[in-house]
């Protein structure tokens, strides 16, 4: 991990659609705070409304910031989505970059290659990072899925479009008929026993606490490549018209063939089945559409700086808050004593102040240029 220091690197997402009025040097702002927006949910600690259960009225909204129980999907269940699918949209940009600067097909599959190691050397640092026993192995965090996907995304980005389609569609079909033709005692998608759960143990001894699996990588693959067409459709010759109408007709599809394969292939986010591949997307493009009606149609950008500052320094928020999110809160709440006085709804302030803090930190380094990178 490097910190690029002096001037501001230049986004992802930095060509303007041609036909419009942005100077050739502006960049599209909504990746940018899209990101940083992601970044944000991924630190929030859920703004502490899980809080909320103790009130019959909005226990709903405490749902909303926790994980489903096993089939169906939550508000928060998209965030690891969304996270993936930036990955993919970065890939065509920063990896056109380095093949524009001379990089040849060798060069960028050292720099996947590295970058993939990296990541899932970090994501085992900041998973024992904390752990009362010895170091343990893992392949089941983020980054490590994010780094499975990436090397996998990059492979299909040689590919032209038809077969990156059908490499897509092979992935996701037949990650699907692997827990159909091992299914375990109680199904092929079932919270024990299931196919991914056989491996993990056969290869690392033990299988994951919240019935994860490793081979999640492979679903976490296909929102990766969904991610690296978007960008591929950012970073073209096009209008905001165009990019608008491409990105909303893959919502409608993903949203439609998600909820049209549930009845067979249960919505289970913590398998990354192909229903929840397919439906995830579909918010994901949502919001991404959001972003980007806002800010580059309608030219609404004030309100995005507080997200473009997360998005910035990415690695640096999540890895931080993964270490040190505990220890801050506790430690403001010593000054605040956690708000106790307000009941179980005190976790809410405590927590806005903690993210608060984290969101400084990055405004900190953003004002001094500071930029953290893998």
């Amino acid at each position: 991990m490097t910190a690029t220091m002096a001037r501001q690197e230049r986004s992802i997402a930095d060509r303007p659609p041609v036909g419009t009025n942005e100077a050739a040097s502006s960049r599209l702002v909504s990746l940018d705070a899209y990101r940083g927006f992601i970044m944000l949910l991924l630190m929030s600690n859920g703004f502490g409304f899980a809080a909320l259960a103790a009130y019959p009225k909005l226990a709903w909204l405490a749902k909303q910031v926790d994980h489903a129980e096993w089939g169906g999907c939550t508000f928060w269940d998209l965030i690891q989505p969304a996270f993936t699918f930036m990955v993919g949209m970065a890939m065509p940009f920063s990896l056109g970059r380095r093949a524009a600067m001379g990089a040849r097909f060798r060069d960028l599959f050292r720099h996947v290659i590295w970058r993939a190691f990296v990541l899932i050397l970090l994501s085992n640092i900041l998973s024992n990072f904390d752990s009362e026993g010895p170091p343990q192995l893992q392949l089941i965090n983020v980054l490590c899925q994010v780094a499975f996907g990436y090397v996998i995304c990059f492979a299909v980005m040689q590919l032209k479009f038809h077969w990156q389609a059908i490499t897509a569609a092979v992935l996701m079909a037949g990650y699907q008929l692997l827990f159909v033709a091992f299914p375990g005692a109680a199904g092929p998608f079932s919270q024990t026993g299931n196919i991914g759960q056989v491996i993990d143990k056969a290869v690392l001894g033990y299988t994951y606490s919240g019935y994860y699996t490793t081979i999640n990588f492979i679903g976490n693959s296909v929102t990766i490549i969904f991610g690296m067409w978007a960008g591929t459709l950012i970073r073209r010759e096009g209008t905001h018209a165009h990019r608008i109408k491409v990105l909303a007709i893959g919502a409608a599809a993903a949203f439609a063939l998600g909820l049209a394969l549930e009845p067979f292939n249960p919505m289970v986010k913590r398998l990354w089945t192909a229903s929840f591949t397919l439906f995830s997307a579909g918010w994901v493009l949502a919001m991404l559409l959001v972003f980007y009606w806002l800010v580059e149609v309608k030219n609404l950008r004030g309100w995005t700086f507080p997200f473009v500052v997360l998005g910035m320094n990415s690695i640096f928020i999540y890895s931080f808050s993964q270490v040190l999110h505990g220890w801050l809160r506790h430690g403001i709440g010593v000054f605040t004593r956690n708000f106790a006085f307000l009941g179980p709804a005190g976790a809410i302030p405590q927590d806005l102040l903690t993210l608060a803090a984290l969101w400084y930190m990055c405004y900190w380094l953003y004002r001094r240029r500071i930029f953290f990178k893998i």
